[in-house]
């Protein structure tokens, strides 16, 4: 059956996350629906990452399968018009080889957090940003987030319900920068633990409030123990924005593709 990939974009507000559930709207079980609606076909939609509930995408990636030929164009302008008023674009769509698969196929995954640290709120972004209220020292953060980069044992940051086999995983960046009043955290792995992007920002946070010293970020990674973390960030901040597909130079063997299934989420 040919296969086809999407680049997706979504408000996860209404969403109880990505995965389908029995009782919960969901990102994929709404696009699935929208694909029926315009082939007739059930198709399985996968996609590259496991979003948790409110959380965003700029850049996340599916693949389905579906009888018959399509132009991608008439896939994206379909599925657009089907999906109308859910806040979900299908912003490019393609044919691909069957080996191709939008989860295991992927070689680095990148991720945005968001925070305001005006002391107003952020009338126009609820649920979009963090709202701290307090301005963040920008420095002391950088030099928490350089004990995180590398291969490491991250447990500490690591969700209870975290169905990954290993603790294990290699953090390519973390880069924060200041635009306005935003404190932005891009962060670039191949896969993530999950809630990891969001218990190492909340632990960040701290550091930048000047609660914790840079160092003690260090401290909580070598502790492995999850009551060593910071706050796990709210999920309206976080948005997949993009995912890499080919050629990763220096992905460790331990981060197998069996062992993807909990994607920052």
């Amino acid at each position: 059956m040919p296969r086809y990939k999407i680049l997706i974009e979504y408000d996860g507000r209404p969403y109880a996350g990505w995965q389908k559930q029995a009782n919960a709207p969901s990102v994929q079980q709404t696009i699935e629906e929208a694909i029926f609606r315009f082939s007739g076909e059930k198709a399985v939609l996968q996609g590259a990452g496991r979003t948790d509930t409110g959380v965003h995408a700029l850049g996340q990636v599916g693949h389905f399968g579906l009888p018959g030929v399509w132009r991608g164009d008439r896939i994206r302008d379909a599925l657009n018009a089907q999906l109308r008023p859910a806040p979900i674009a299908i912003i490019a769509a393609e044919p691909v080889p069957d080996a191709f698969d939008a989860r295991r196929s992927a070689t680095r995954r990148h991720y945005l957090y968001r925070i305001i640290d005006r002391r107003a709120p952020a009338a126009l972004d609820i649920d979009r940003v963090w709202d701290v209220r307090r301005r963040l020292d920008i420095e002391a953060m950088r030099a928490g987030a350089a004990h995180l980069v590398g291969h490491h044992d991250f447990t500490t940051f690591r969700s209870a319900d975290c169905q990954a086999r290993s603790p294990v995983k290699t953090l390519d960046a973390i880069a924060i920068r200041r635009q306005g009043d935003e404190v932005l955290f891009d962060v670039s792995a191949r896969s993530f633990l999950h809630n990891q992007v969001r218990s190492m920002v909340g632990t960040l946070k701290k550091v930048g409030e000047g609660k914790w010293p840079p160092e003690a970020v260090g401290a909580a990674l070598a502790a492995r123990d999850r009551k060593a973390c910071g706050p796990v960030a709210p999920p309206g901040g976080l948005y997949l924005v993009r995912v890499d597909y080919g050629a990763a130079p220096g992905s460790k063997p331990e981060e197998a593709v069996d062992d993807l299934a909990e994607d920052e989420a």
